[in-house]
């Protein structure tokens, strides 16, 4: 008999302005990505250009753990709604640029980057206040329910991004963009003030390096949250920048399809990626185990290189939608194993320094553009993926070694 019971989530307060909150602040996310990933590949006819301004999305993964440490000293609802005030800037600025028809490939990828700064951080912000906010018996399905939100925002942004842009265009676009950032960082607002006192003797001063050391030397210690922090450094090397950042590549190059094209194979890794979330929510601490994370991992991979050898629109649809459901359901478990072992004292910092696993992103994103220019995009995935089904048995080994006779 299934737990499957995330509406609970709604009994918590901070959760009722979190959770649309989060699901706007994700659905501009992915029509940013969409719009601003094609107009790059358009205007500059490169996949190495491309990567380029997709690592650049994740260039705050140096200062995640920083501002995860802000957030356990001055309480994340600040922290969280300065973030958000940033990205209504920002994609203000790059509509103002639009209309003035002042709009170039150079301002695209300056406001990528400072966006690329603080997006990650976001991420640390929800997860953190999640574990802050959410009874234990509560966490898993709170945490499933977000990812669910982030999932659908993942289909309507990116319908929602290629349609408006293709009729049109950028400036209008991201008049909803802006709008939609606006309205998330006002939903933000009304989330717990809830901070956490991070000093282990209040009458010593407090020291941001001294807190971050802390939370390196208790990943460390700590064998299952070790493993955890080079698994999610080696699929954001080796996966993530296939299936979040080659895409645009695929359409234009691959399946000869355009903009409207992009967002219905967005949409469908999408839709997969709901499913694999609503499986979590629904199956309950069935899922929670290091077991079934590097399962679904491994079918991660195999699903990149049955993808790498798709040749239409229809069948490359069909492996990106297997892929999301491998996808969601291998990350979706990692963050609960995570969360869940966490105090509150910790899991600021520590949340940060997984997000600084996401760097991986953009070194893996060069090495591909690098890559696919050399030897071709199917055996640029198929390298790719090979390598992180390799280093991911290797991590199983070291998994089962450190908890021999222990039930996982």
């Amino acid at each position: 008999m299934s737990d499957f019971t995330p509406f609970i989530a709604f009994k918590v307060r901070s959760f009722q302005f979190q959770w649309p909150a989060d699901l706007l602040a994700s659905w501009a996310f992915e029509m940013e990505t969409i719009i601003l990933g094609w107009y790059i590949l358009v205007e500059t006819e490169s996949v190495l250009l491309l990567t380029a301004f997709a690592s650049l999305q994740f260039m705050g993964t140096l200062i995640a753990p920083w501002i995860g440490l802000l957030g356990d000293r001055l309480g994340r609802r600040k922290v969280f709604c300065a973030i958000r005030l940033i990205f209504v800037v920002l994609a203000a600025l790059l509509m103002s640029f639009s209309f003035l028809n002042l709009l170039t490939p150079y301002h695209v990828f300056a406001i990528a980057f400072l966006n690329g700064l603080f997006r990650p951080s976001d991420l640390v912000m929800r997860q953190a206040l999640i574990g802050d906010t959410m009874l234990a018996g509560s966490l898993a399905n709170a945490l499933g329910f977000s990812r669910m939100s982030m999932d659908s925002a993942r289909i309507f942004g990116a319908l929602t991004g290629a349609g408006i842009f293709s009729i049109l265009g950028i400036g209008y676009a991201y008049v909803l963009v802006s709008t939609i950032y606006l309205l998330s960082c006002l939903l933000t607002a009304g989330v717990s003030s809830v901070h956490h006192d991070v000093s282990s003797d209040s009458k010593l001063p407090n020291s941001q390096w001294k807190d971050f050391k802390e939370g390196l030397s208790y990943i460390r210690s700590n064998t299952s949250i070790y493993l955890l922090m080079w698994l999610a450094f080696l699929i954001n090397l080796t996966a993530f920048p296939i299936s979040h950042g080659l895409l645009p590549y695929a359409a234009k190059e691959i399946y000869l399809i355009d903009e409207n094209g992009l967002g219905h194979i967005v949409a469908g890794f999408g839709a997969g990626a709901l499913l694999g979330s609503f499986v979590i929510a629904w199956a309950g601490k069935r899922t929670h185990s290091f077991w079934f994370m590097l399962v679904c991992i491994m079918l991660w991979y195999f699903m990149l290189i049955v993808f790498a050898g798709m040749e239409t629109k229809a069948s490359g649809l069909a492996a990106l939608f297997f892929m999301g459901l491998f996808h969601s359901m291998g990350i979706v478990s990692m963050s609960i194993i995570l969360v869940a072992q966490l105090n509150n004292q910790i899991r600021g910092r520590v949340i940060g320094v997984r997000i600084l696993a996401i760097y991986g992103v953009p070194l893996g994103l060069l090495g591909v553009g690098s890559l696919i220019e050399k030897i071709g995009f199917q055996y640029t995935v198929s390298l790719y993926a090979l390598i992180g089904i390799v280093l991911t048995a290797l991590i199983w080994v070291k998994w089962s070694s450190s908890h021999t006779g222990e039930s996982y």
